[in-house]
């Protein structure tokens, strides 16, 4: 989208358009534009409409009703701050004592959305004339346009004299082509500055790419990773008096959030695969809190470098996933196609860590025919290979410990699983 084509869609006929558009929604792309400019509208008009409806559904995700109103470009979506996330962060800005936020590359405006409906004045700037000119469009379309008011100037030279707390996203994308940026030097405004802001105004936080180095987090600042539905989406960096622990991970599932806290540089404790596994989720690996998970759960780790936590019984937690270990199985691929054919497992969900393989093309060479479900763990311990056949456990609902599985060792890299006999659960 470019300033003609949104000047374009924000008028009477554009709006129609767009109403047209959306009702289309779903149909062959061809054959909607064919209709659309059948109704009169002219190509520029209905491509952009077009666009723009399709973008608007995809939206829906991330902004909710408030999409069906808004204007995007496709990498601007790609960008923007998932609704419920830049809730949580504005108000925790609120609640801080914040009443002017400088939003230093705002984009489409998620953030500033979020912070004025938290009841904070916001001065937005973004560099590039078309998104400062959709989110200023945003802020009028969504009501908030007395809160928030829309710049298009360098973040760099922006007087932050009036403000008293800083929100910067930098662009991790070369303009005009979407293609992502790696290297933190090469990001808008540049990572120096960014990093910088919280010596002008002590309330600064940065949204971060999940990536993010922690050698790169200042000292005594707090990092937090964020995950939403299992996918690990943003990290965020939070100065002065709002750092209030050194790593944060925070895991939000449908209506729940549950928030992980600790110092990240704590080692979790090593002994045998236990009865149950746990794969913990992104945003506790990344934060580096696993020893702190383990500990939540009474939990071990099989080999000190993998992020798998093993425990004697099932404990209901927001942080993993629980699997229920059935048995170890063969490492090299010809025997656990047999084990697996035995066993009669048709369908099977692969999870790894510390391994280099490809889950699809060893699912696809296993020749899987069996009518039964299971999950295969592929992992180390003891600094071996093992792989270990799973049942996923609901819920980490407890279950029955009067016949309880036998606790396993790694299978040999070309040999048959070797199991001990059962035997009571030990804590450690």
């Amino acid at each position: 989208m470019d300033l003609e084509a949104l000047a374009l869609l924000r008028t009477p006929q554009g709006e129609a358009a767009l109403a047209t558009a959306a009702a289309l929604s779903g149909t062959d792309p061809l054959v909607a534009a064919t209709k659309l400019r059948a109704t009169g509208y002219a190509a520029p008009l209905a491509a952009a409409a077009l666009t723009l409806a399709a973008l608007r559904v995809r939206a829906a995700g991330k902004f909710g009703p408030d999409a069906a109103r808004m204007f995007f470009t496709r990498a601007g979506l790609e960008q923007a701050t998932r609704g419920v996330v830049a809730q949580r962060r504005a108000a925790r800005l609120a609640r801080s004592g914040a009443r002017i936020v400088a939003d230093l590359g705002c984009g489409v405006g998620a953030d500033a959305f979020a912070f004025a409906r938290a009841g904070i004045k916001v001065l937005a700037v973004d560099t590039v004339p078309v998104v400062a000119a959709i989110a200023r469009a945003n802020a009028a379309a969504l009501g908030l346009a007395d809160r928030i008011e829309v710049r298009q100037a360098d973040a760099t030279a922006v007087d932050l004299s009036d403000v008293d707390s800083v929100f910067c996203d930098p662009a991790r994308r070369v303009a005009g082509s979407g293609r992502r940026v790696f290297d933190r030097h090469a990001y808008s405004p540049p990572w120096d500055f960014v990093v910088g802001l919280a010596q002008r105004v002590s309330t600064t936080v940065l949204k971060v790419a999940p990536g993010i180095g922690h050698e790169l987090v200042p000292p005594g600042a707090e990092a937090e990773w964020v995950s939403v539905d299992g996918d690990v989406v943003e990290a965020a960096v939070w100065f002065g008096p709002l750092a209030t622990v050194p790593r944060r991970a925070t895991v939000i599932r449908g209506e729940g959030v549950d928030e992980l806290t600790g110092t990240g540089r704590v080692a979790a404790p090593v002994g045998p695969v236990r009865r149950f596994l746990y794969d913990p989720d992104g945003a506790v690996v990344r934060a580096h809190l696993v020893a702190e998970f383990a500990a939540s759960i009474g939990g071990s780790l099989a080999d000190g470098r993998i992020a798998y936590v093993y425990t004697d019984a099932p404990v209901p937690t927001p942080y993993g996933r629980c699997f229920e270990v059935v048995q170890a199985v063969p490492v090299a691929h010809k025997r656990l196609r047999a084990a697996l054919r035995d066993a009669g497992i048709g369908v099977l969900e692969i999870c790894k860590r510390g391994v280099a393989v490809d889950p699809d093309r060893l699912r696809r060479d296993l020749h899987l025919t069996g009518d039964r479900a299971a999950t295969l763990v592929l992992t180390r311990v003891r600094d071996s290979p093992a792989a270990l056949l799973c049942q996923p456990v609901p819920l980490c609902r407890p279950v029955p410990l009067c016949q309880p599985a036998p606790l396993c060792q790694p299978a040999p890299p070309e040999g048959r699983a070797r199991m001990q006999p059962p035997r009571p659960a030990r804590r450690d």
